[in-house]
């Protein structure tokens, strides 16, 4: 995206730009001379907002100190800040929602948002987020701790000059996938790979699977359901998968074993976040680059598909010094504008006016978008949710994938090892 054949993110485009900000009932101004940080892990989202900042600077006068650390950094040292009611960071990327709301390390946003001397909803328009986003940032309480910066959903992907060569389509359904991947399987290639890693490794792709079966693994009424018949299909045809068409020492498979698998033609097909086609379409890492089709998450039988999404949240520090100017960053840097000159550099945003824009369909792919954009919209936020954000959800999500784990490396039927599952999460 650029203004003037100038990058967009170029402090001499600012006044090309401004107005779409300005157009909003928000006294940009109000904070002017304030500073703020921003603490975040490495990530693309990172990445594409950070060159971005000088325009929030120049719109409001708030200076911004950007913070970006390493993933196991982070973990280890933001907790350490919000727990010792530390007033910096003032915006931070949220790791774990469940912890931060529980802990009270997050500001309720909702409030903020209701007010109209802090925020014109009109022009934000929540409607212009996914409906998934949108159950997403709202918590069990009813109210909002965080706001999305991004949206991934679990998407099927295969190499198409292997389908072709094989005369076959891209499966619509759980068993057209069995089938596909034990005959695109030989002696050199993989016919499919997915996380089958025990722990928490297995766990995203093979939810997605639960759910697309009819079953979850925390209901909606908190209770647990991974034993219960729909979860064990999924598991039981997640395991049959990856047994009998998945490549050697699959159960160590975690989701950079799988992307790079397929980037190497190692691999037919995988089922997992969108996020991979930035790196399988890029011709200086992938060797399948242009080779790669896009799909819906297969269906089961009688069952609406239900793939598993994920979203990176941004959130405030209750103990900031300035909760209005870290409030106005929040406005900004989620905005629609924001958002459609953020995905202009590739990145899967919350917003879908910027999966529509053409330059985000140039960087991504507009195939990828088509796809992705279904299974967002097919994603069931809620069931994802009653797990990934329960407060005892890294407990719950490592006796689902050791289970996992059991299965795809034959070790347990399905039955056996999401009973057990079952009792450890009780």
């Amino acid at each position: 995206l650029s203004v003037r054949g100038v990058p967009v993110f170029a402090s001499e485009v600012f006044d090309d730009i401004k107005g779409q900000w300005e157009s909003a009932k928000i006294d940009w101004k109000r904070q002017s001379g304030a500073t703020i940080v921003l603490n975040g892990v490495q990530h693309p989202w990172m990445d594409a907002i950070t060159p971005l900042v000088p325009h929030f600077t120049k719109l409001t006068g708030i200076e911004v100190k950007v913070q970006t650390q390493s993933e196991s950094e982070y973990i280890a040292s933001l907790p350490v800040k919000l727990g010792a009611k530390s007033a910096t960071p003032d915006v931070y990327m949220v790791w774990a929602l469940g912890q931060a709301v529980t802990a009270g390390w997050l500001e309720p946003l909702g409030p903020m948002f209701a007010d109209p001397k802090l925020a014109d909803l009109a022009w934000w328009d929540v409607d212009d987020l996914f409906p998934s986003t949108r159950a997403y940032q709202t918590w069990a309480d009813g109210n909002q701790y965080v706001v999305s910066v991004t949206a991934e959903a679990q998407t099927l992907f295969a190499n198409k000059t292997m389908l072709d060569e094989k005369g076959l389509a891209l499966p619509k359904t759980m068993d057209e996938l069995l089938a596909t991947a034990k005959a695109l399987k030989t002696d050199d290639v993989a016919g499919i790979a997915m996380r089958a890693k025990s722990g928490d490794g297995a766990t995203w792709p093979a939810g997605g699977f639960v759910f697309s079966y009819g079953g979850a693994i925390i209901d909606l009424d908190g209770k647990v359901a991974v034993d219960k018949p729909e979860a064990v299909a999924a598991i039981d045809m997640y395991g049959k998968l990856l047994r009998e068409a998945g490549p050697i020492g699959i159960g160590n498979y975690h989701w950079m074993e799988c992307l790079n698998d397929f980037m190497a033609g190692a691999v037919a097909m995988s089922s997992d976040s969108s996020n991979f086609a930035t790196d399988i379409g890029n011709k200086d890492k992938s060797a399948v680059a242009g080779q790669a089709v896009y799909g819906g998450m297969p269906a089961a039988a009688g069952k609406p598909p239900k793939p598993n999404i994920y979203n990176w949240t941004i959130g405030m520090n209750p103990n900031a010094a300035n909760k209005d100017a870290a409030f106005l960053f929040l406005l900004w840097a989620t905005s629609k504008p924001t958002a459609a000159m953020a995905a202009a550099a590739g990145l899967a945003t919350q917003r879908t006016s910027a999966w529509k824009t053409s330059a985000f369909g140039e960087r991504f792919g507009e195939q990828v978008v088509s796809a992705v954009l279904e299974n967002l919209n097919a994603a069931d936020a809620d069931l994802m949710k009653a797990t990934w954000f329960h407060a005892k959800g890294p407990q719950i999500l490592d006796a689902f994938g050791i289970g996992v784990n059991e299965v795809v490396t034959g070790a347990k039927d399905a039955q056996s090892a999401m009973t057990a599952a079952a009792e450890k999460m009780r």
